[in-house]
């Protein structure tokens, strides 16, 4: 057993049974965190928290509930709102889409949004404003390139992790000074369930661009560590991101003016 002797508080983490979630788990009870646990399968949750326990020590809980249940959702934004010992919230929960939009039910893209915008979105609202009113927490957003590229996946996908992105800048720059922190996190194609799911079991996927989910955490907590707003573990070139965000800024003096641009021809 490898137990921790600093307390960093408790990470509740949606997601959690499989995946970049279990992971999450593992190196965050690692650090010194005790748990809470999010996910649908009770056998599965049962047997990650009795694991993680047994080798750091930690105190694990796990809580059954499908978020695209508004029951279940909202009892989860209570213990969030309720527990002063939660520091840390990592938002993991959601669902893809790899088809063409044409091709995809529009049923399907509601429950996708609920999951990966109104869940995501309310469990934020329940643990900011403790965090804030403690003076100290954070906020992990797991996003996705498919936010920057929308074009790689099915559209609303890539439009729901575009919010997840959007939201995080936001609510860095609202919380800002109030000792409150939050990423998001961008993986590219990561070995979870996750395309099975969506109905692209990821050994169809070239070798060169999947990343392990092990990978992809460290990668991302190491971010979190150097106080990236944006973390996307596969970019070499920092350089490239930082362009990218410069880009944005420098157009935001002109995008809102008394009078259409010169370039359309009616001043």
């Amino acid at each position: 057993m490898t137990t921790s002797h600093k307390t960093l508080g408790t990470a509740l983490i949606t997601g959690a049974s499989t995946g970049i979630g279990a992971v999450y788990a593992d190196r965050l009870a690692r650090r010194g965190y005790d748990l809470i646990l999010v996910a649908r399968n009770q056998e599965r949750l049962s047997a990650l928290a009795s694991s993680i326990s047994a080798k750091t020590g930690r105190k694990v809980s796990v809580l059954v509930a499908d978020l695209n249940r508004k029951a279940d959702l909202l009892s989860i934004e209570q213990v969030l709102a309720s527990d002063p010992s939660i520091t840390l919230l990592v938002n993991n929960a959601g669902v893809g889409a790899v088809a063409p939009l044409l091709s995809t039910p529009v049923d399907d893209m509601e429950a996708l949004i609920d999951l990966n915008v109104t869940a995501l979105t309310r469990l934020t609202y329940a643990a900011v404003p403790a965090f804030v009113a403690r003076g100290a927490g954070a906020v992990i957003q797991i996003a996705s390139v498919v936010g920057i590229s929308p074009e790689t996946l099915n559209g609303v996908y890539g439009a729901s992790k575009a919010f997840v992105i959007a939201l995080t800048q936001s609510l860095q720059h609202e919380v800002a000074g109030k000792g409150v922190r939050v990423q998001a996190v961008l993986p590219g194609a990561t070995a979870t369930p996750f395309w099975d799911v969506a109905g692209m079991p990821v050994s169809n996927l070239p070798g060169d661009i999947v990343m392990t989910s092990d990978d992809l955490v460290d990668a991302a907590l190491a971010g979190f560590d150097m106080g990236e707003v944006y973390t996307i573990p596969s970019l070499a070139d920092v350089t490239q991101l930082d362009a990218y965000e410069a880009a944005r800024l420098a157009m935001a003096p002109n995008l809102s003016k008394a009078r259409p641009a010169a370039r359309y021809g009616l001043n």
